[in-house]
């Protein structure tokens, strides 16, 4: 006598959860059209319970009530981190480009520039506001130690300046915005 019971029928109820799961699956684009068709046809014709669990088991589960639950509380907490972060974050003072016939402007830690900055991590003579052709402003670097920064990269090169970039001379940093000259 052999000590393995014969396989369980399906019933219909099981056989209608089994299309049901893959319906869903191919609604929400997890298994292709041509797949879904495959399998219900597979479902149709399965005698046993454990035939529908093959059809099924790849199948990628739907996400428990715990699981939802535990997903949102990490996206309300990482919602809340970044919020955070954005809030403790230092305000930059404004620096509004000039708006007047000049072409140029030196920033630096010496005297004799337009924009006179004591920090110690701005060079004398550390970078340049140029208006080009167009109108348009380039911030220069002038070869300065601890570099000038536009929207926290490293200027390796002229580059043009608008109105909400972040720019640094060393360790001072502004937020661009157009209008009066602050220096």
């Amino acid at each position: 006598m052999s000590s393995t019971q014969p396989p369980f029928r399906a019933s219909d109820g099981e056989r209608d959860r089994a299309i049901d799961e893959l319906r869903d699956q191919a609604v929400e684009g997890r298994i292709s059209h041509d797949t879904f068709v495959g399998r219900v046809d597979q479902a149709l014709r399965a005698r046993s319970r454990h035939e529908l669990d093959k059809l099924v088991a790849d199948l990628p589960r739907k996400p428990t009530v715990r699981q939802r639950l535990t997903d949102a509380v990490a996206s309300v907490s990482e919602f809340t981190t970044r919020l955070q972060s954005a809030w403790r974050r230092p305000r930059l003072p404004k620096l509004a480009l000039p708006d007047d016939d000049r072409l140029r402007y030196v920033v630096g830690r010496g005297s004799a520039c337009d924009l006179v900055l004591s920090d110690l991590t701005v060079s004398r003579v550390h970078a340049e506001l140029r208006r080009e052709g167009d109108g348009e402003w380039m911030l220069v670097d002038l070869g300065s130690l601890n570099g000038t920064r536009l929207n926290g990269w490293r200027l390796v090169g002229p580059a043009r300046v608008r109105s909400g970039d972040e720019i640094s001379f060393g360790d001072c940093g502004f937020m661009v915005t157009s209008g009066q000259p602050s220096f």
